[in-house]
């Protein structure tokens, strides 16, 4: 199964994406870039291959164009608009809904750090399309007012020393009112760059997006 690149329709705006479909599809997860990343992340990417072995498809993408990415570079402030980067996510899945080889499948979003935040805001947007979201060392906290709005079910990772980020994930998911669950990885910190670490973050992702997203997925 070879991935291709593609173009996505976001609103004003076109992103280039990898779109990566395995045999016997059961599902499609949509990655949710964090700060200053993009579609070529290698922890994304790992858990991106993970999840096509489990049979589900893959859309990682820029969720910004390239003047904005050098605009982000000398100011970092296009990374922490939340609006902006939702309102990309919600455009992407209707390219998904609409696209021939994806309109079929549920979707699922995979978003780390702050890409988070805009995954859940999307979700809200798009309650009948968004079927599950897992969250990787995120910051569900800058969901705001759009948390208990969120239908889809949501699984919460994160590192056991990344203590800051282990309260403001707790805050986020009291607010929750989906099915919901905050699972810490031990001994982890915020990128899951400990020997073992990325791929339990992997196997976490790939069971909940199999419970949620369809029948034909194997955990």
């Amino acid at each position: 199964m070879q991935e291709r690149e593609v173009r996505v329709s976001a609103g004003p705006v076109t992103l280039e994406g990898s779109l990566g479909i395995p045999n016997g599809v059961g599902g499609v997860v949509l990655f949710a870039h964090g700060s200053g990343s993009g579609r070529h992340s290698p922890r994304n990417r790992y858990v991106a291959g993970v999840l096509r072995e489990a049979n589900l498809a893959t859309l990682l993408i820029d969720l910004l164009t390239e003047d904005e990415e050098e605009v982000d570079l000398r100011t970092t402030r296009l990374r922490f608009d939340i609006g902006l980067l939702a309102r990309r996510l919600v455009g992407a899945t209707d390219w998904l809904v609409q696209n021939p080889d994806t309109e079929q499948l549920r979707i699922g979003y995979f978003g780390a750090s702050t890409g988070a935040g805009a995954a859940l805001v999307a979700a809200a947007e798009r309650p009948n399309e968004v079927g599950a979201i897992v969250s990787r060392g995120g910051r569900p906290d800058l969901a705001g007012d759009a948390l208990p709005l969120v239908k889809a079910p949501t699984l919460l990772i994160v590192g056991g020393n990344d203590e800051p980020v282990i309260g403001m994930n707790e805050e986020a998911l009291a607010r929750m009112r989906a099915v919901k669950r905050l699972q810490i990885v031990p001994g982890a910190s915020h990128l899951f760059e400990e020997p073992g670490a990325l791929e339990e973050v992997a196997r976490l992702a790939t069971g909940w997006f199999a419970r949620h997203l369809g029948p034909h997925i194997e955990e």
